[in-house]
């Protein structure tokens, strides 16, 4: 029989479900869910303050580069490389992507040059930061570069579909403008595994540790280009030569075309093991309830709480 847990999520976001998500259908291979408003275990995000309510085990989860604050939470997943037993670097292209999609048939790169009869995509909903914005900016000066997102969309409105609508956008492309949010070792989001997946030549800027996740001979990174100049003279030798981008196409997005260590679920359900197995008394109960939370809460969530 599976180990019987009592778990519950909060703070993901409106748009959350909770029996429908990579952790709990993780989880469910190797442990009985149960899930309940009294849990001996949460999971929960950077969305909110409900996990103050708790006095329980807490997981704490980001997709953002937030470092895990160990004074409110026992364990996290996170992005970053940190030397701490309690962590798991967890970065965020896992949450949705799937390894085997990574993963290039011989003489694929002899199928997609011919299918690559545009330039470049790009897909931002923020302007943050402003180098993302400049880059593409700088780059539409060589050729249009199209973007379908909320920011200096210019193909006549956003690209309906989410992930599968922004896929479908970019498989005909040569090139996707995939720059993070911002620059910090272990921060590589989806941007890049989905430029990737639709087979595109990714243009990256963002984690500087990126090349031990994937090839990189697979991709442009910003990082190895002395500016900006350089970077699109690069992009224009591949544009116009067929022999060069298909180089680039013919080249394992994985070392090895083996996918790497962080695809691995049976590493992070031992990570859970480990939390569930444990004794330990939880930090809340260590630190002891607060009324600043309860109000931090009921500030946060707007309505009358208790409920009733």
């Amino acid at each position: 029989m599976k180990p019987r847990i009592r778990l519950d999520f909060c703070d993901f976001g409106p748009n959350f479900a909770k029996q429908l998500n990579f952790f709990y259908e993780l989880l469910q291979t190797r442990f009985e869910i149960i899930l309940c408003s009294r849990p001996d275990f949460l999971i929960h995000s950077h969305d909110g303050h409900m996990h103050r309510m708790h006095d329980c085990i807490k997981i704490f989860y980001t997709n953002e580069s937030i470092r895990p604050d160990f004074r409110q939470c026992d364990y996290a997943l996170t992005c970053f490389y940190l030397d701490n037993p309690r962590h798991l670097r967890f970065p965020h292209y896992i949450w949705d992507g799937n390894a085997g999609d990574l993963i290039k048939a011989s003489g694929e790169a002899a199928r997609l040059v011919p299918q690559k009869t545009k330039f470049a995509s790009f897909i931002v909903s923020s302007r943050n930061p402003r180098r993302r914005t400049d880059f593409f900016l700088k780059l539409s000066r060589y050729k249009k570069v199209d973007s379908g997102g909320r920011v200096m969309n210019n193909i006549g409105g956003p690209i309906p579909g989410n992930v599968l609508g922004k896929l479908k956008f970019m498989e005909d492309y040569k090139f996707n403008v995939a720059f993070e949010n911002e620059s910090l070792p272990g921060y590589t989001t989806e941007k890049l595994f989905e430029a990737m997946k639709a087979r595109c030549v990714p243009i990256y800027w963002g984690n500087p540790r990126v090349n031990e996740e994937f090839n990189p001979k697979s991709f442009l990174n910003r990082a190895d280009f002395p500016s900006d100049d350089a970077l699109i003279e690069r992009i224009k030798q591949i544009d116009q030569d067929d022999r060069l981008l298909a180089e680039y196409l013919s080249q394992p997005y994985y070392h090895d075309n083996v996918p790497n260590l962080y695809f691995d679920h049976e590493r992070i359900l031992d990570f859970f093991e480990k939390i569930f197995a444990s004794r330990e008394k939880p930090v809340s109960q260590r630190q002891g309830f607060s009324l600043g939370r309860w109000t931090l809460v009921k500030r946060n969530h707007r309505h009358r709480w208790p409920p009733g």
